[in-house]
């Protein structure tokens, strides 16, 4: 049996976990490198890193957000289209976002500041490592929108939709808590469905209408992609039990 100084660490002191993905794309116009190099480090929820939080402590969501009725989790935001048109709809609501790509990043940013919305927070990072860290029972509604489908059979443990991912989900999402989920990948649909089913914390709902986007749905550039190339869109929704 191995003892935890055998579980390699990353640099910040973290235990290692595989990322797979971009994390860089085009570079940066002047304008979005001033954004990130200002505007990230205000909006970035504090407590997350594991230099600056190494036992892993709950972070202070009621600190985060004064006087907000829920807070929401959207893991991946891509461009932040719909994290700006929920935080606009919502403006009671705090709403927490999590993309390690950071051209989506810099995207959001310029788009925060042209909306004048105050009830974001921006993790450039992995999602993982903000669910360790929310209080349990926290968040109120979490989406994944058009996540990376990893299509060939041995990526798909790469995929979100995976018991390790769905445990901390099921810990910092409240009893009766909605999780959202739209791909365009019937293969995803599936293995979602499968992943969901097996781990038994969820219940589907709205499962007559899958092709039926929420009412609030503001649409991405993700779906738009999606429909000009002749792909069906799929909306599911799960409730915490």
């Amino acid at each position: 049996m191995s003892d935890d100084s055998d579980i390699p660490l990353r640099d910040d002191g973290a235990p290692w976990r595989n990322f797979y993905g971009r994390r860089h794309g085009k570079t940066l116009r002047k304008g979005q490198r001033a954004l990130i190099d200002t505007r990230l480090e205000e909006l970035a929820p504090p407590g997350v890193g594991w230099e600056e939080n190494p036992a892993r402590a709950p972070i202070d969501l009621a600190a985060l957000f004064p006087g907000a009725r829920d807070v929401w989790l959207e893991i991946g935001f891509g461009g932040g289209e719909h994290m700006i048109a929920q935080a606009a709809a919502n403006p009671d609501v705090g709403i927490i976002g999590c993309e390690p790509f950071i051209n989506g990043v810099a995207m959001l940013l310029a788009a925060i500041e042209r909306a004048g919305v105050t009830n974001l927070r921006v993790l450039a990072g992995d999602a993982r490592d903000l669910m360790d860290v929310l209080p349990a029972g926290s968040v109120g509604r979490a989406f994944l929108l058009y996540p990376d489908p990893w299509p060939k059979k041995r990526h798909w443990k790469r995929r979100f939709v995976n018991p390790p991912q769905l445990d901390q989900l099921a810990r910092v999402l409240r009893p009766g808590a909605e999780f959202r989920v739209a791909t365009d990948i019937e293969d995803y649909v599936r293995h979602t469905l499968e992943a969901i089913a097996a781990d038994g914390r969820f219940e589907r709902v709205r499962a007559g209408e899958i092709h039926e986007p929420w009412s609030d749905w503001p649409g991405t550039r993700y779906e738009a992609k999606a429909l000009r190339e002749g792909r069906r869109p799929h909306y599911l929704t799960f409730l915490r039990r």
